[in-house]
């Protein structure tokens, strides 16, 4: 089990970027959801032991990660949001080199261990091919070898599906679920989708907090008869953000297709009841409406469904 207590980062300025995060990791795939700037990513690089907490703790199975973060880094695999490469190596080459920055054993040789990590995510193919002709998903596929060598307990992949295609995304996810069947991965995201098709349990984070515990189910199903849609015009549009939480709005046909949370189950006219997505479960706490984006320290607003969480920079969460 991975636990986070109390976990905050202040960068100098003073931001805050974290403000008592708690949480429980178990074995499983495990979401990490928020936008942009919520603070998954510094949240990520505490836990992989690139980046020195401000205060608060951080265990696996009891072993302090913050206090020795070496006595437990072989335990852990990282894949980090922006995940560097020489262009003009192999495969193989790029990922012999990191075998031995990261100083895996190998008892039959770095370049037999490299091969078998490259089958195992689908590269073997493209073990003699320069990274530069390489797809983002199979560059993704490669950073994800990296990680797994050494067969680690926990793996943490940081926003692993950003700028893949489709076919691509859906490639990762089979090898993410495969991986997960073994051991804890912590899949840090802001696309709904990536936690719907992966993660049975995840939290929401924003704005430095936790602010809600759920699973997808969970937080569909406690959307029902308050999810509703319709039409409208632009200036129609402004006037639902004002009134209702609007958790999707897009163009059909030229016309404005507007989903909203109407906790009351009583919509305008217009607007018909519609069965609730995680998406629209994600956005009646982030998304736009009264009240704006989740605001720091829990105000009390939670994912449908959810647990919530209160936290605050140095207290308890």
């Amino acid at each position: 089990m991975l636990s986070v207590h109390n976990l905050v980062k202040v960068y100098p300025g003073p931001v805050t970027a974290l403000r008592g995060v708690g949480l429980d990791v178990p074995t499983g795939m495990f979401g990490l959801l928020g936008p942009n700037g919520a603070g998954k990513s510094t949240l990520m690089k505490i836990l992989a032991g690139t980046l020195e907490a401000t205060s608060g703790s951080v265990t696996l199975d009891g072993e302090d990660i913050l206090a020795d973060p070496m006595r437990v880094r072989s335990q852990l695999g990282y894949l980090p949001q922006d995940f560097g490469f020489y262009p003009n190596l192999t495969g193989e080459q790029m990922l012999t080199y990191l075998l031995k920055l990261k100083g895996v054993q190998a008892p039959n040789g770095q370049k037999r261990l490299a091969a078998e990590l490259l089958a195992r995510v689908n590269l073997a193919f493209a073990a003699k091919r320069k990274l530069k002709g390489y797809s983002g998903g199979m560059r993704q596929r490669l950073g994800i070898a990296q990680a797994i060598a050494g067969d680690p307990r926990i793996l943490i992949v940081d926003e692993p599906t950003a700028g893949l295609d489709p076919e691509e995304r859906h490639r990762f996810y089979r090898l993410l679920a495969e991986l997960a069947r073994d051991r804890t991965v912590l899949l840090s995201t802001h696309i709904v989708e990536d936690v719907a098709v992966l993660c049975p349990r995840f939290v929401v984070i924003a704005a430095g907090s936790i602010v809600a515990v759920t699973t997808p189910e969970e937080a569909r199903k406690n959307l029902e008869g308050k999810i509703f849609e319709g039409t409208g015009t632009d200036d129609d549009l402004v006037a639902l953000r004002d009134r209702y939480r609007v958790t999707q709005a897009v163009l059909v046909e030229g016309e404005n297709r507007v989903r909203i949370h109407v906790p009351s189950g009583r919509a305008p006219s217009g607007f018909s009841p519609v069965v609730a997505s995680l998406e629209d479960a994600y956005m009646t706490v982030v998304g736009s409406g009264p009240g704006g984006a989740a605001a720091p320290n829990g105000d009390g607003r939670t994912l449908a469904g959810a647990t919530p969480v209160r936290a605050a920079a140095g207290g308890e969460s």
